[in-house]
């Protein structure tokens, strides 16, 4: 029988097929054949299983997934969801704040895996003139760049209509750090996911987390909503550090002009990048958060 996996807690799957729910386990020879994950079956795989005995089978080929650094000491990756067709990358201004460096390092690894992704901008109702004025910049930035941006505020319910029709037809995640909202908003667009939600962490002014493992929610027959747990830290896997320029479109467009095929962007005469950098067409902080993930790759920190 074939479904696709709704839900992972531990050692558990729950498996949607047109027969219905079935909670399954892989054996554990299927954990290392092929796969160089921590989680060899993640939410939205498709996957064969054998109902009787409560066992995954087979994987079926994934069109894409996005991955994250382990929250332990393994250099695998761990991959946080598979075949989405959208992602929705919630970040906040405050309360807590989301570094520019993650939110880069999530585009990145969204690019290179072919994950469409939007960045909603939430809690927008509680930031001051100054706060909104930072904001625009960063709207201008990533809109710039090519990336959709929403705002929204899900306690008042602001810009969530917007968000809804993004998702007819789509496997879509629901991603970002702790504390951001990412629960609010999903109780927004389905209320009987009656997820839950805890507030800022005041000593930290950091999210704590509320979401303990990835599970996909209906919307109607063909969308779905899949919650994550918040996420600490972006990393890049099984890619060179030249390839990395690939995955900042503005960097790769301009990359066209170097003087140099195998131009690195970081030193080399003829540099367009740096030119481009030099006269403001290409973001400090996109290009320091480009600088990071290379030296990450050089210092294989997350392959």
């Amino acid at each position: 029988m074939t479904g696709f996996v709704i839900k992972t807690t531990g050692p558990d799957y729950t498996v949607r097929s047109t027969e219905g729910d079935f909670v399954c386990k892989i054996k554990g020879n299927f954990r290392i054949k092929g796969i160089k994950s921590t989680n060899p079956i993640t939410v939205g795989d498709v996957v064969d299983f054998d109902p009787s005995q409560g066992y995954i089978t087979a994987l079926h080929d994934r069109r894409n997934y996005i991955v994250r650094k382990p929250t332990n000491l393994s250099k695998q990756l761990h991959i946080i969801a598979a075949n989405v067709d959208l992602c929705l990358l919630v970040v906040t201004i405050k309360n807590p704040e989301t570094a520019t460096t993650f939110i880069d390092r999530f585009l990145a690894t969204s690019e290179a895996y072919h994950v469409p992704t939007t960045i909603v901008f939430n809690k927008t109702d509680l930031l001051t003139e100054d706060e909104l004025e930072y904001l625009e910049a960063l709207e201008y930035l990533y809109r710039n760049i090519g990336y959709n941006t929403i705002r929204t505020s899900a306690l008042s319910g602001d810009g969530i209509e917007e968000i809804k029709q993004l998702l007819p037809g789509k496997f879509t995640l629901l991603s970002g750090n702790s504390g951001v909202g990412k629960s609010t908003i999903l109780n927004k667009i389905i209320p009987a996911a009656n997820a839950r939600t805890a507030s800022i962490s005041e000593s930290h002014h950091k999210g704590m987390h509320t979401t303990t493992f990835s599970e996909m929610y209906e919307i109607e027959s063909d969308s779905y909503l899949i919650d994550t747990p918040g996420i600490k830290g972006f990393g890049m896997f099984d890619m060179d550090k030249d390839e990395i320029s690939h995955f900042f479109p503005e960097i790769f467009k301009i990359g066209q002009e170097c003087r140099f095929s195998n131009c690195t962007h970081t030193h080399e005469p003829g540099c367009a990048v740096l030119k481009a950098l030099d006269e403001h067409y290409i973001s400090q902080s996109r290009y320091k958060s480009y600088l990071s993930i290379r030296e990450d790759a050089t210092e294989s920190k997350y392959r």
